[in-house]
């Protein structure tokens, strides 16, 4: 029978939690994921760029559409003649031109006259003078 005392209880040894085999799969997955980081980071910015290169597109389209049709419109003779009146005062043959001047548009106001201007005692190149020095 038994000799001695009481059986000792021993515990079964516990697993490891990380095997190598665990940690290298960790490691191999963190230097993938950072070689990667930076060539997705530029394929974003890359897109980025484009979609904004496509916007600038479109809006160059539009703008150059409008402008040719600004243009189509100097094909039309009455545009040309409408144009002609208005920007260089010109007439057709056989028509008076009459210009109305604005009497007070053709003063001339002095600044000191108008409220909140700074009236200045001195002239302009004494001014000019005392900002070179006090620039010194």
């Amino acid at each position: 029978m038994s000799s001695g005392g009481a059986a000792m209880r021993t515990r079964a040894p516990q697993p490891k939690r990380f095997t190598s085999r665990a940690v290298v799969l960790g490691l191999l997955l963190s230097v993938l994921l950072l070689a990667y980081a930076y060539p997705v980071r530029v394929y974003l910015a890359q897109q980025a760029e484009i979609a904004a290169l496509e916007q600038s597109q479109e809006r160059q389209t539009v703008k150059i559409a409008e402008m040719a049709e600004r243009a189509a419109k100097w094909n039309d003779n009455e545009y040309v003649i409408s144009q002609a009146r208005q920007r260089l005062n010109m007439v057709l043959p056989g028509e008076k031109s009459i210009v109305v001047i604005d009497p007070a548009r053709g003063q001339q106001t002095d600044p000191a006259a108008i409220p909140g201007a700074e009236k200045s005692a001195r002239p302009w190149y004494g001014k000019l003078w005392s900002s070179v020095e006090a620039a010194d």
